[in-house]
C-alpha cells in the first residue's frame, strides 16, 4: 500500500480508496473512485499538503472533483484540478469564500491539534482557504458515468445549503459527507445550516435501498448500513419532540449525534 508523512491511503476495494489526514483533529477523509474513462475524487480534503500528489500515485484516469459541499477542510486541494462541480446552492463560497467564517477563525482551526509532521512549507498563519469557480454544478438524481462505473447524487442539505450524497449501486457505498459520521457530533447549529432540513435528509438516505456500508468524511472509516436506517428514525422522534430547532443542542443516538 502506498506510504506517505501526511495522508494514509486505505484501499476499499481495487477501484475504490479513501485517502485520509489522521493527523489532524477533524480526521477527514477524502475518496478516489476508478472507472474504465474516468475517475471522481469525492471532496480533496483540508488543503495542508496536496492531495494531488497521491491521486496522480493512485491513477492516471482523468479526475472530476465532485464536492460534498464547500467547507474548508473539504475543498482545500480544489485548486490543484482542473474540472470542479459542487451544487448550486454551494456555488457562491466555493467562488466568494464561506459566507460567516472569518480567516482568523478558519487559520486557527487549520493549525490547532496537529499530530504528524507538517509537510514542509505549510504555515497555518497565511493558510488561504481555495476560492474560484466551478467547472459545472450536480443536482439531486443526476448520474454520473466514469464507464462502467456510475455514481447516483443526492441532495441532502441541513449541514450546508448544497450539501451532497454519492452513492454507487454496484458496490452499495453511500458516501455522506458531513450529513452522517460517527465519532463527533454533526453539526447544525450554525446560521447557514438548517436543524429541519438535515433530519429530511437523514430520512432521505434511509430510503436508499442496498447500501452495504456508509462512508461519511470524518473520524471512523465505514461505517455498518444499519445507521442510516437509525438517523432516519432518529429524525422522526426529534421532529415528534420539537428538537429540530437552533439551541436544543447535543442529541446523541446509536453510533452517532447532531448538534443544534
Amino acid at each position: 500500500m502506498l506510504k506517505d508523512t501526511w495522508f494514509t491511503v486505505q484501499r476499499i476495494d481495487d477501484r475504490t480508496y479513501a485517502i485520509s489526514e489522521y493527523g489532524h483533529w477533524e480526521r477527514v477523509h477524502s475518496f478516489l473512485l476508478l472507472g474504465s474513462a474516468s475517475a471522481a475524487l469525492i471532496d480533496t480534503g483540508l488543503g495542508i499538503d496536496n492531495i494531488r500528489r497521491i491521486t496522480d500515485r493512485l491513477t492516471d484516469l482523468p479526475i472530476d472533483v465532485v464536492t460534498t459541499h464547500v467547507h474548508t477542510d473539504h475543498i482545500g486541494s480544489h485548486g490543484r484540478f482542473e474540472r470542479i462541480y459542487v451544487h448550486e446552492l454551494d456555488r457562491g463560497w466555493l467562488e466568494n469564500g464561506i459566507a460567516g467564517l472569518t480567516i482568523e477563525q478558519i487559520r486557527r482551526d487549520v493549525g490547532r491539534d496537529i499530530t504528524l509532521p507538517l509537510p514542509p512549507g505549510f504555515d497555518a498563519r497565511t493558510y488561504t482557504p481555495f476560492r474560484g469557480p466551478a467547472t459545472g454544478t450536480l443536482e439531486d438524481g443526476q448520474l454520473l458515468d466514469l464507464g462502467g462505473r456510475t455514481l447516483t447524487v443526492y441532495h441532502t442539505p441541513g449541514h450546508s445549503p448544497g450539501h451532497l450524497c454519492f452513492f454507487d449501486p454496484a458496490a452499495g457505498y453511500l458516501f455522506t459527507g458531513d450529513l452522517l459520521y460517527g465519532g463527533t457530533p454533526v453539526y447544525a447549529f450554525y446560521p447557514s445550516t438548517s436543524p429541519e432540513d438535515l433530519i429530511a435528509s437523514w430520512e432521505k438516505i434511509a430510503a436508499i435501498p442496498d447500501v452495504t456500508r456508509v462512508f461519511g468524511s470524518h473520524n471512523e472509516l465505514g461505517l455498518e448500513p444499519e445507521i442510516r436506517l437509525r438517523a432516519g428514525e432518529a429524525a422522526g422522534r426529534l421532529r415528534q419532540n420539537g428538537l429540530a430547532k437552533f439551541g436544543t443542542g447535543l442529541h446523541r443516538f446509536d453510533g452517532f449525534s447532531v448538534q443544534f
